[in-house]
């Protein structure tokens, strides 16, 4: 595992941003741990944060792409850090956008994107917190097409997101970030998956996050949804 993975995961933990115990899921599942994306409030924080995205952005999509799309409102803080930070370690000046949850219908910025405006040509990668069904996509997707003037235009790259959870996604046997990149035809990557989480914090790690006892619940949530 890449030294900036172990360090990444050992960043949620210290932000308080992975936990472990008993969560209820959006979809109803009973989850012995939860990532929340919302925790990193601090600049040194989200200037860490930048950097590690941006470090997993490089790793799987290198330089070629113009755009990094955070959708409102977690990805609005993601995108700008990830820029600033991206701009630093690569010397490569990338643009950030956004959607707006409504339009503004005023100003020389009306409209329902914030910061740069998506055109024909550009190269777009989407950035989130995390994916457990995929369905945020659905979302985001047709808003960044539906700034081309004609089919194909405008090409996403990729997605990435912090973890790849690796749970089925909804009726489906496959992890959400499988489903995605089923669908829409382009990539879907996370900075680190559970197995490499455990692998850092309970295989190699000195047990204090992960007990055996978390270890046991993770297996038989593993067990039950598990993606194949």
């Amino acid at each position: 595992m890449e030294e900036y993975k172990k360090e990444f995961i050992n960043f949620m933990v210290e932000c308080q941003v992975l936990k472990f115990g008993d969560f209820t899921l959006k979809s109803g599942r009973k989850s012995p741990f939860f990532m929340n994306a919302g925790a990193y409030v601090t600049g040194s924080q989200l200037s860490r944060l930048g950097k590690f995205y941006a470090q997993a952005i490089h790793d799987n999509f290198g330089d070629d792409f113009d755009v990094l799309f955070g959708p409102a409102y977690k990805g609005i803080p993601l995108a700008t850090a990830t820029v600033i930070a991206y701009s630093e370690l690569y010397g490569k000046e990338i643009k950030y956008c956004s959607d707006r949850k409504e339009e503004k219908d005023h100003g020389a910025d009306k409209g329902g994107l914030l910061g740069y405006k998506i055109q024909d040509g550009d190269r777009v990668v989407i950035i989130e917190d995390v994916t457990t069904s995929g369905k945020s996509i659905e979302e985001t997707y047709p808003k960044i097409k539906a700034q081309e003037t004609k089919e194909g235009a405008i090409k996403i790259v990729g997605e990435i997101v912090s973890l790849n959870r690796e749970e089925k996604a909804g009726d489906s046997d496959k992890a959400a970030l499988d489903v995605i990149t089923e669908k829409y035809g382009f990539p879907a990557k996370a900075i680190v998956s559970m197995s490499e989480v455990i692998d850092c914090l309970y295989t190699n790690g000195d047990k204090s996050m992960i007990t055996d006892e978390i270890k046991k619940r993770l297996d038989d949530y593993y067990a039950e949804y598990g993606a194949k």
